[in-house]
């Protein structure tokens, strides 16, 4: 025989669900505008953002770790990880996804250029800027522009995204 639970009862407000606790909006492919930014909250890079990043991404090169090593081969100090650097571009540090909501269906492709160091104590600015929008039958592709700036306005990485997401007639249609 179960005990009876001690546990107060649940109460769920009446017409609560959990679609009205959106960060914003939900927006469709036909809302987006090209020139439209998202931009991600700061990052000041420490030396445990890159320990914890060269042990995940088991890239050991002395350039990254070694500040001796660094400077006998024209570095002022160890480089950041250029992929932990590009990763500040994922479309999730920015509210870009809360934005499409439903309709986002993937990630098709990056590219990047790495047009300067990054060293411990930088902070970055990334943003996401939307450059073209193309219909693809019930599907649209979102291309955005992707830059990260440092703390003196240097632009240290530039590249591009595309995204796949479901239009809105597609979505209706169903």
């Amino acid at each position: 025989m179960t005990q009876p639970s001690t546990d107060p009862p649940i109460l769920v407000p009446a017409g609560f669900t959990p679609e009205n606790f959106e960060v914003v909006p939900a927006r469709t492919f036909e809302d987006l505008r090209i020139g439209e930014i998202f931009r991600a909250p700061s990052r000041t890079l420490t030396d445990a953002h890159a320990a914890a990043f060269q042990t995940v991404s088991a890239d050991n090169h002395p350039v990254h770790y070694d500040a001796e090593w660094a400077r006998r081969h024209g570095h002022s100090a160890p480089v950041v990880h250029g992929l932990q650097v590009l990763a500040f571009t994922a479309p999730g540090a920015t509210l870009f996804p809360h934005f499409i909501g439903e309709v986002f269906i993937r990630f098709l492709e990056l590219s990047c250029t790495f047009l300067d160091e990054v060293h411990s104590g930088d902070t970055l600015y990334p943003e996401l800027t939307i450059t073209e929008l193309e219909r693809r039958g019930d599907d649209g592709v979102v291309v955005t522009a992707a830059t990260i700036h440092n703390q003196r306005g240097e632009l240290v990485l530039s590249g591009q995204h595309k995204y796949l997401l479901r239009r809105q007639q597609a979505r209706t249609a169903t």
